[in-house]
């Protein structure tokens, strides 16, 4: 008995937009991370006070980067769900069911 029996005659589906998408993921992470974390390094690390207004800023881009890594994590977790279920289909091993009642197993089912 073989451990994950790929189904007979199954052709695996064609890769699609989800490989390119995930292969950008590292990308488009950095990308969307790099602008509010600058801002908030300006503030942190300029010779300036920091103000009332300049906190409000620092914590929106943070919850912005935040909101942000969210999505893309969401993201490449969906590439992952649809590249496995792309994949070869799998069987199970057969179980057979012990017969309990011979009369209901008996046609038709009065």
């Amino acid at each position: 008995m073989r451990f994950l029996n790929k189904l007979p005659g199954y052709n695996k589906a064609p890769a699609g937009f989800e490989w390119t998408l995930f292969k950008k993921i590292p990308l488009i992470f950095l990308i969307g991370t790099l602008f509010p974390v600058a801002q908030i390094l300006y503030f942190v690390f300029t010779d300036k006070v920091i103000t009332a207004a300049h906190q409000k800023t620092i914590y929106v881009c943070l919850g912005f980067i935040f909101s942000y890594w969210f999505f893309v994590g969401l993201i490449f977790f969906g590439c992952i769900v649809v590249i496995l279920m792309k994949g070869p289909a799998y069987v199970a091993d057969p179980y057979e069911l012990p017969k309990e009642n011979e009369k209901f197993e008996q046609f038709p089912n009065v």
